[in-house]
């Protein structure tokens, strides 16, 4: 065998082995939580350590390689309420909606993602990508005089955040996630004014 034949199957090799572990990853975090361990996954892949972290160098790198689809899917959902939606504060409520299922794709995220907003990790370019998106549906709203100018799209963005730790918390209610984005949508919507200037 040629040593470009034999390079050549060394990298599918790698590919199938990164594929595997993503795989066996995206059912450990989905059935317990990101919480589950490094080694656990590379015993559950029946890889290596070694094999784990030349691939994924730690947890974020994984977790990161996970949500690329999730992201996929949250900026498909951005492009229908955009397309869909002629009223930027009801844009504004189905984007923060759709944030929440984004941060709840597994148990145990919201973490993480508030992490890699504070100090740089794998996760902190979808996270600075998502707050972006986020600043610019809320100025839409805010043009319309719909969201207050003091809310900014990182607010929004860790408002929704904390909803979704709260709703993954054991002790939660059933509307819990439902309460907590009404307070979420008063807090950003302008207040309406009455009759000679006042709120």
């Amino acid at each position: 065998m040629s040593q470009l034949s034999v390079a050549s199957a060394l990298r599918r090799d790698a590919q199938h082995n990164r594929a595997h572990i993503l795989e066996v990853a995206r059912q450990a975090f989905g059935n317990d939580s990101v919480d589950v361990s490094m080694d656990s996954i590379a015993k559950l892949a029946g890889v290596g350590a070694g094999t784990l972290y030349r691939h994924f160098p730690n947890k974020d790198a994984l977790l990161a390689a996970l949500l690329v689809l999730h992201y996929e899917g949250l900026d498909h959902r951005r492009v229908e309420i955009e397309a869909g939606e002629s009223d930027a504060g009801r844009a504004l409520e189905l984007w923060v909606e759709a944030l929440g299922d984004w941060m709840l794709a597994y148990e145990g995220l919201p973490e993480p993602l508030r992490a890699a907003c504070g100090v740089e990790s794998p996760l902190t370019p979808t996270c600075h990508a998502v707050i972006a998106t986020t600043e610019r549906i809320l100025k839409a709203a805010q043009d319309e005089g719909l969201a207050r100018r003091t809310m900014t799209g990182r607010d929004i963005f860790f408002g929704a955040l904390a909803i979704a730790w709260a709703s993954g918390a054991t002790a939660a209610g059933e509307d819990t996630r439902n309460v907590l984005r009404d307070i979420l949508k008063n807090g950003w919507m302008e207040p309406k004014t009455a009759p000679g200037g006042r709120p």
